[in-house]
C-alpha cells in the first residue's frame, strides 16, 4: 500500500537525519583535535628543518622563568608578600640553579621584573658553561633530540587526555551546558598546559645534561702463531713442536717417527709366539710351537691357557 511505503520513507528519513547529525557532531569534536594537531605537526616540522634550535631553547628557558615567577610572586605585590622559599625551591628543581632569592628580596626597591632579569642572566651563564663543557656541536644535537622526544611524548599523553575528556563531557548537557563548547574550552586549556609542560620538561633536562665520554675497551693483543708445514706429510711442524715442548717422551717419539698419541695394542698369544719363534711358527702345527709354559696362552689362538687346551694332549 502507498501509505505503508510513505511511512517507511518518513521513518528512514528521520533515521538518516539523526545519523547525519551524529556524524556532524563527531566531526565538530574531531575538528578541535585536528586544529591542535596541525599546530603541533607544523611546529615539529619546523624544528626538524632547523640546523640548530638553540634560540627556541633559550626562549623556552626564559618562559619557564616567567612561569615560575608568576606562580610565586603575586602581581603588584611587595617583596614581603612573595613566596620566596617556594620560588627558590622551584628554581632549584626546574632550572637546577641555586639563586640567593632571599637576599634579593631584602634589597631596597627590588621588583618582580628585576628578579626575573637576574634569573635569566644566571641561567644563561649556567647554560653557556654547560654548552662550552660539552661542545657546541654535540649540544646542538642533544637539544634537538630532547626537544623532539619531549614533544612526541607529551603530545601522545595529550591525545589520551582529550579522548577521556570527550567521553565525559557529554554529561554536562544535564547541567544545561553545551558539551561541545565545554570541550573546546577545556581542550584549549589543556593545550596551553601542554606547551607549558613542554617548556619545563625540555629546560629541566637540558639544564642537567652531562655528557660522559667513555674510552673504548682495551683489546688484548693477538698472539702471533708461526706455522711451518712439511712439504711431504703436510704436518704442521711448529704445532707439533709446541705440543711436545712440555713432554720429553712425546718429543722423542715424534723424532723417531712414532705417533705419540697412539694407544698400545696388546699382542695375541699367537703373535707373541710368532715373534718369539721366528717365521717357522704355524698355529696349526704343534711341532713348530717350541717350549710353551703351562700357564701361558695356547699358540693355537683359542684364547685359553695352554694347560687347558693343547697342554692336556701333551700331558
Amino acid at each position: 500500500h502507498n501509505w505503508i511505503n510513505k511511512a517507511i520513507e518518513r521513518a528512514q528519513g528521520k533515521v538518516e537525519a539523526r545519523n547525519f547529525d551524529m556524524r556532524k557532531n563527531v566531526l565538530r569534536y574531531d575538528n578541535v583535535m585536528n586544529d591542535q594537531r596541525k599546530v603541533i605537526f607544523e611546529q615539529r616540522r619546523e624544528f626538524m628543518g632547523q640546523e640548530s634550535v638553540r634560540e627556541t631553547i633559550d626562549d623556552m628557558r626564559h618562559g619557564v622563568i616567567d612561569d615560575v615567577a608568576q606562580a610565586h610572586i603575586p602581581p603588584d605585590s611587595y617583596p614581603e608578600q612573595w613566596d620566596v622559599e617556594g620560588l627558590r625551591e622551584a628554581v632549584t628543581k626546574t632550572l637546577n640553579l641555586e639563586a640567593p632569592i632571599a637576599d634579593w628580596a631584602k634589597e631596597e626597591g627590588i621588583t618582580e621584573e628585576a628578579v626575573r632579569e637576574r634569573l635569566r642572566e644566571s641561567t644563561d651563564q649556567s647554560y653557556a658553561r654547560r654548552v662550552e663543557a660539552n661542545g657546541p656541536e654535540l649540544m646542538s644535537y642533544i637539544e634537538k633530540q630532547v626537544l623532539l622526544q619531549a614533544l612526541d611524548h607529551l603530545w601522545r599523553e595529550h591525545l589520551v587526555t582529550l579522548d577521556q575528556l570527550r567521553q565525559v563531557v557529554g554529561w554536562r548537557g544535564y547541567a544545561q551546558r553545551d558539551p561541545l563548547n565545554e570541550y573546546k574550552a577545556e581542550a584549549f586549556q589543556l593545550f596551553n598546559g601542554l606547551v607549558a609542560r613542554l617548556r619545563e620538561a625540555v629546560t629541566g633536562q637540558l639544564m642537567r645534561v652531562e655528557v660522559v665520554m667513555q674510552p673504548p675497551p682495551l683489546q688484548a693483543p693477538s698472539v702471533m702463531q708461526a706455522h711451518h708445514f712439511d712439504p711431504v706429510t703436510g704436518e704442521d711442524e711448529m704445532a707439533v713442536a709446541s705440543l711436545n715442548a712440555g713432554d720429553p717422551f712425546r718429543a722423542a717419539a715424534s723424532m723417531l717417527g712414532f705417533d705419540p698419541t697412539a694407544q698400545p695394542v696388546a699382542a695375541s698369544g699367537s703373535a707373541q709366539m710368532a715373534a718369539r719363534s721366528g717365521s717357522n711358527f704355524d698355529p696349526a702345527d704343534p711341532s713348530s710351537w717350541g717350549k710353551i709354559g703351562r700357564n701361558g696362552p695356547c699358540p693355537c689362538g683359542s684364547g685359553k691357557k695352554f694347560k687347558h687346551c693343547h697342554g692336556r694332549l701333551v700331558a
